[in-house]
């Protein structure tokens, strides 16, 4: 996969969370305060951008994940950007196509929509391994799925 390096790099870049929430709304302002946001932009304006994309439509793919993300890119920089993962301590149920509850989500934060679907591209092909599932699983560490990404590569 071509973008693995982009995608440890991002993942790096927003960390892996553990956080406790009963609505995705809920999960989105904990996880908008938590990480480490760029020079001019604010919680506020990340919690803002999640919550109504998911108004529209909810970001739960399948397999007890869900990518959250802006409706359109939120990062002024192409060096700000990241993907937060983010563990639920209790599953959420946000209607994913499967209906199983979402116990992990990757919050896509991007400069532009190209990169925005690489990553997708890439996120999806990692989803789809078996053993990258399994890790999310257990909510692996950061240092745990940066290096089953190198060595899915």
């Amino acid at each position: 996969m071509e973008n693995s390096f982009d995608i440890t790099q991002l993942i790096h870049r927003g960390g892996v969370y553990d956080v406790e929430g009963t609505t995705p709304e809920e999960i989105y302002d904990k996880v908008s305060k938590m990480i480490d946001l760029p020079d001019g932009m604010t919680p506020e304006q990340v919690y803002n951008a999640l919550c109504a994309r998911e108004k529209i439509l909810s970001t739960a793919v399948g397999n007890g994940i869900a990518l959250p993300h802006a409706r359109s890119p939120i990062m002024k920089d192409a060096a700000d950007q990241r993907i937060c993962v983010v563990y639920l301590k209790e599953p959420l149920d946000m209607q994913a196509p499967d209906e199983r509850k979402v116990s992990v989500m990757f919050i896509l934060l991007t400069h532009d929509s190209q990169t925005h679907l690489k990553v997708l591209s890439t996120l999806v092909g990692l989803f789809r391994k078996a053993s990258f599932k399994k890790l999310l699983e257990s909510h692996a560490s950061e240092a745990q799925l940066l290096n089953a990404i190198k060595e899915l590569d």
